[in-house]
């Protein structure tokens, strides 16, 4: 039986020795990917323990899984979040770790799709997955928060990082960003796939934009919201109005996304006029800015 067994794995690998290469329709035909440097999700540990000597940071982008209009997917925030971590790493040693790709939507259930995680478990699970980085010798994590809803939990687990564990957290939406003034305007209201977020993506991941379906919405405010936005001035309307807005159907305020826009998108602005360009001046200022801030980083040990 030995024998037999010995000579079955000699004839096998003779037949695999003369077997033809492959080719394009022996493979996956959906998996376009192309390997990204820095970019743990593309990476062999072997390569992981050669970046740690030359590296102690890690990018954590977060965002969301839901609706954005009709012309944007699901993934958007979670998309632009790791894209831009993927730029950031191309021109810093960092490893780019994605945990999670849902977040804290509660407010976005109302249209099919949208998927939403309480904050205990997505706060748990970023800071066990920090936890694991910090054994292999991470000491520095910064975040990139693609999702709004989710900036009280990003919060909360940075906090529990410098608080808990010998490694620092830093929320890179804080950082200074190289000073710019943009040559595009600026809708009155632009929150969520609108002119700004579709520019985005059109310069990301345009293959994923269908600007053959982008239409601007009609938009039923809450009243509280209407009324800070017409009787106050200046951030303080923001501010006032910001707190009816996009907030769980449970809540009874009118303010998820289905109840205040006919297609999940808020802006007043034209969707129409959202162009790659937009996009890369916005995310070119953000690579500069963190790129910097992280080489500035490394610095102090």
């Amino acid at each position: 039986m030995k024998r037999s067994l010995t000579l079955s794995l000699a004839s096998l690998l003779v037949a695999l020795s003369f077997a033809p290469p492959l080719t394009a329709q022996d493979t996956n035909p959906l998996f376009t990917q192309e390997k990204v440097k820095n970019y743990m999700p593309h990476m062999s540990w072997l390569e992981v323990e050669e970046a740690l000597t030359r590296t102690d940071v890690a990018l954590i982008p977060v965002g969301s899984i839901e609706q954005h209009g009709k012309h944007l997917p699901l993934g958007t925030d979670f998309l632009a979040a790791q894209e831009a971590c993927k730029l950031i790493a191309q021109q810093t040693d960092v490893l780019v770790v994605p945990v999670v790709m849902a977040g804290l939507s509660a407010h976005h259930l109302g249209f099919p799709g949208s998927l939403t995680l309480s904050p205990e478990t997505f706060e748990q699970v970023i800071f066990e997955t920090v936890e694991a980085l910090i054994h292999h010798g991470i000491r520095k994590i910064a975040f990139y928060n693609g999702h709004g809803g989710n900036s009280a939990s990003v919060a909360n687990v940075i906090n529990r990082i410098n608080n808990t564990t010998v490694a620092a957290a830093v929320d890179l939406g804080e950082i200074d960003l190289p000073p710019r003034q943009s040559p595009y305007p600026t809708p009155a209201l632009d929150y969520h796939a609108g002119v700004g977020e579709t520019s985005w993506m059109l310069f990301l991941t345009p293959q994923l934009v269908q600007m053959s379906r982008a239409e601007n919405p009609t938009l039923t405010l809450p009243p509280q919201a209407q009324a800070a936005m017409e009787t106050m001035t200046g951030g303080n309307a923001s501010l006032a109005a910001g707190t009816y807005l996009f907030r769980p159907e449970k809540t009874g305020k009118m303010a998820a996304s289905h109840q205040i826009s006919s297609n999940g998108v808020f802006t007043t602005g034209d969707i129409t006029t959202a162009t790659a360009a937009q996009g890369k001046f916005r995310f070119d200022q953000v690579v500069e800015g963190a790129v910097r801030f992280i080489e500035e980083w490394k610095r102090i040990g």
